[in-house]
């Protein structure tokens, strides 16, 4: 009721402003954010009263949180109010002239929030100068999800069906937490992702042509995982769990403890699920050679996951332009996967010769811990500041296998056994500093540097059995201690600035890279004598990124970007010594693999209606020294005369990559949502090796659509739809792949709690079927990493609303102004 008769008393006091008119009137400006997050308030009311409390001009905030009011000059109390916040004023200002009044920073009112009743429907995306954003926590597919399973549902981003992670069909993403690369996300292993909660993220930001600011790694550019961490005053927090099945349970507590002086937040989760998958593999040998050409493969994996991790920190508040942040993470895995591969041999008539059981019973225990240190002074509110971040992380895996094999036709034979053991240690470090210097009302000027040092020892130990049930005894030939370094220096610039409807953000990076790699084993020349075993490696080069952006209209723009990128190889790919994920099938890194660079193009435009958004891009990608696996033939073969086949990674000499792709935001009513988005690429690479021209070409596609209705009874229902196009490369295609998921939720107990039901993958379609063809054999196989599952969550939140609103508008979020990075 106040709100109301606050409106009308201001709707009064500009009517009686206009009837008695003015000789003189000044321009007042000024910007209203939240208190502690500086998040821009749009639509925050700002009143001019004069002496005696009578109303005598005002108005409302921009979507930057920015006002420009004219009012009769004079002295006034200058009120500022937004809903469920506290209001603020600033009394006895004399406004004879043009003024630009102090920013406001309005702190959330915790004895309003239960005046709050609509639920609030924030943006879905919103779209900056080189990114997008997109809010997780409106996906309600990703209740009881992993943090791989949550980007799989962003537009642009695809996750295969084993994990490998994609932007814009290419695998070469860098991943950030937080704006800086981490433990958490694993130490270049996309895995860890799968053990982290989507809960635990607030929004992923895809940034596909990145400023200067940001690492050059990833030729695809970079995906920027924001974690949850509150604002609100107070004690507040939200407590989840989730069952699932196959069988699978979780918790997760996202809590906040804040004042005036520091705000203390932590998110813990565990995790328990079992995981059923499957495979086939259907392999042909054309060697005269080989008795048993026709091979069948069929494998069940039954995996077990269970983990647990926490991050805790608290944000310390030396002024109230100044804070030091202090956070830990750590992170602990305990896995057991079973393996069963059963293996049929047939001669040329294609009569049974051998069938073989073949068990890999791998355990796995993850440890990852990081401290991080945060300090950010803003010397102004017009965006001078200066940030500093230190990081120290450090991680061990350890992985034990035992392989086991029996022969079941024509005779039961217990076959010789083989014992892996592989435990890899990480340690990381991390300095950087960022400062940014406003220029003006429209430039800004910003630079830093960024030191990141990288050590992974991995000990790699293979033990044999000569004959069944006999000593194991130290393979030499594949033992070894892989001890691998990089350090990438970096220092940078950028300049912003805006001119009318045109803006720019021009940057330049240079990054200095050190690889090296030591391996100490006994036999360092069995399978690698065209290998250099260690190698010491030094790049230096020039990252330079443009970013324009031409506004059409308020609610239209084109966007240009170009950066050039680098791809370095992780430690997997340059350890010359082989690692076999089964007896017939080895992969060996290679040490004389060198970085790939890229340089990108992107051409972007967006359009808003009321109710609709639509964004479109066309980009094009050049890369040199591009990365490809190849499969051929290492010459040997197994005790059971099966030819050995090895996978390595090798610099083929170019990479063509031309691409369109389009979103569409639509919410024709408040009970339905609508998005979709579409993407189409086509690529060449070019280049051979051993011989073998690998070169191909092929054209891809992939979409995703989603729908969220509200049924009676305030029951909200989505579906999302993801469709992958097949496609190819020199040795396989690949067939189409569709996935659909399905989920309900409902608000229960005052609306503090929420209540919800999903299936993942509804059709049990999600797997991928390929057919590979060398000169040597064909292999036609079908992979499904998980099956079918169905997930119930509870959800409970105190202190705390569901959702805050920030932006109102029903369209898309753009910032042509914020140079941010």
């Amino acid at each position: 009721m106040k709100k109301i008769l606050f409106a009308l008393s201001l709707l009064i006091g500009f009517g009686s402003w206009s009837q008695n008119g003015g000789t003189t009137e000044v321009t007042i400006t000024g910007k209203v954010l939240e208190e502690g997050s500086n998040f821009p308030l749009e639509y925050a009311t700002v009143a001019f009263s004069d002496t005696n409390g009578n109303i005598i001009g005002g108005g409302i905030t921009d979507a930057n949180g920015n006002y420009n009011i004219d009012v009769k000059a004079g002295v006034y109390n200058v009120q500022f109010e937004f809903i469920s916040y506290k209001t603020e004023t600033l009394s006895n200002q004399r406004l004879f002239k043009n003024t630009s009044l102090p920013t406001m920073a309005l702190a959330l009112d915790s004895e309003s929030l239960a005046e709050v009743v609509v639920r609030a429907e924030t943006t879905e995306v919103q779209i900056r100068l080189d990114k997008k954003i997109y809010n997780i926590g409106k996906d309600l597919t990703t209740s009881g999800a992993t943090v791989s399973d949550a980007l799989n549902n962003v537009p642009s981003v695809t996750v295969d069906v084993d994990g490998a992670i994609a932007l814009r069909g290419n695998e070469n993403v860098r991943i950030l937490i937080n704006g800086k690369p981490s433990a958490i996300a694993g130490f270049g292993d996309t895995d860890a992702l799968r053990q982290l909660p989507a809960e635990a993220i607030e929004r992923v930001e895809v940034i596909t042509s990145p400023s200067a600011r940001y690492d050059a790694e990833g030729t695809a550019g970079i995906l920027n995982i924001i974690l949850r961490k509150e604002k609100t005053l107070g004690f507040n927090g939200s407590i989840q769990t989730n069952f699932s099945y196959p069988l699978g349970s979780s918790a997760t507590a996202n809590l906040n403890i804040r004042t005036d002086k520091f705000n203390i937040f932590n998110t813990t989760g565990v995790r328990y699920n079992e995981s059923p998958g499957n495979a086939t593999f259907e392999n042909v040998y054309f060697s005269d050679d080989i008795d048993n050409p026709f091979v069948d493969e069929t494998r069940k994996y039954n995996r077990k996951r269970q983990g647990f991790n926490t991050n805790l920190g608290m944000e310390y508040f030396i002024t109230d332009r100044s804070s030091i942040t202090a956070s830990g993470f750590y992170r602990m895995s305990d896995d057991n996967d079973l393996t069963t591969n059963l293996t049929s041999e047939f001669d040329a008539d294609r009569n049974l010769a051998v069938s073989r059981s073949r068990n890999e019973d791998e355990t796995e225990d993850d440890e990852n811990f990081q401290f991080s240190l945060n300090y950010v002074n803003e010397f102004n509110t017009d965006g001078h500041k200066l940030t500093a971040d230190f990081q120290w992380e450090t991680g061990s895996e350890t992985q034990i296998g035992l392989i086991e094999e029996f022969n079941t036709f024509p005779e039961n034979e217990t076959l010789p056994s083989e014992y892996i053991t592989e435990v890899q240690d990480d340690t990381e470090y991390l300095f950087q500093a960022d400062y940014v210097l406003p220029i003006g009302e429209s430039a800004q000027f910003e630079a830093g540097f960024r030191s990141t040092l990288e050590n992974t020892i991995t000990d790699y130990t293979l033990e044999e059995q000569l004959v069944a049930g006999g000593a194991f005894v130290r393979n030499d030939s594949l033992s070894n201690i892989f001890d691998y370094t990089e350090n990438v220096h970096a220092i940078y610039s950028q300049y912003g600035n805006k001119f009318g409807d045109f803006s720019f953000l021009l940057g330049l990076r240079m990054e200095n890279t050190v690889l090296k790699g030591e391996v100490t084993a006994t036999d360092v020349t069995a399978n690698n004598a065209a290998l250099n075993i260690n190698f010491d490696k030094n790049f230096l080069g020039l990252f330079p990124t443009v970013n324009l952006v031409y506004e059409l209209s308020e609610r239209e723009n084109v966007t240009l970007g170009y950066n050039r990128r680098i791809n370095r190889p992780r430690n997997w790919f340059v350890n010359p010594f082989p690692s076999r994920s089964s007896e017939a099938n080895v992969f060996q890194g290679n040490p004389d693999l060198n970085p790939a660079y890229a340089s990108a193009f992107d051409l972007g435009y967006l359009k808003r209606w009321k109710q609709l958004t639509l964004t479109t891009s066309i980009y094009y990608q050049y890369e040199t020294d591009s990365f490809e696996r190849v499969q051929e033939e290492t010459g040997l073969v197994t005790p059971n005369g099966i030819p050995i086949i090895r996978t390595i990674p090798i610099n083929l000499s170019t990479n063509t990559r031309i691409g369109f792709e389009a979103g569409v935001l639509y919410n024709p009513a408040k009970w339905l949502r609508l998005n979709g988005s579409f993407n189409f690429f086509q690529f060449e690479t070019e280049g051979d090796f051993n011989g073998v021209d690998y070169g191909a070409k092929n054209t891809s596609w992939f979409t995703r659509g989603s729908a969220k209705v509200t049924l009676p009874a305030k029951i909200d229902w989505q579906t999302n739809v993801f469709y992958r196009g097949p496609y190819n490369n020199a040795q396989t295609e690949f067939e189409g792949i569709l996935s659909v998921d399905l989920a309900f939720s409902k608000d229960i107990i005052n609306d503090n709690a929420t209540i919800g039901f999903n299936v993942s993958d509804l059709f049990n379609s999600r797997k991928r079927r390929s057919l590979t063809e060398t000169s040597s054999f064909t292999s036609n196989s079908e992979f499904q990493w998980r099956e079918r599952q169905f997930n119930l969550s509870f959800t409970y939140r105190f202190n705390q609303k569901k959702e805050r609103q920030r932006n109102r508008g029903g369209d898309g979020d753009f910032d042509g102004e914020g140079f941010e990075g």
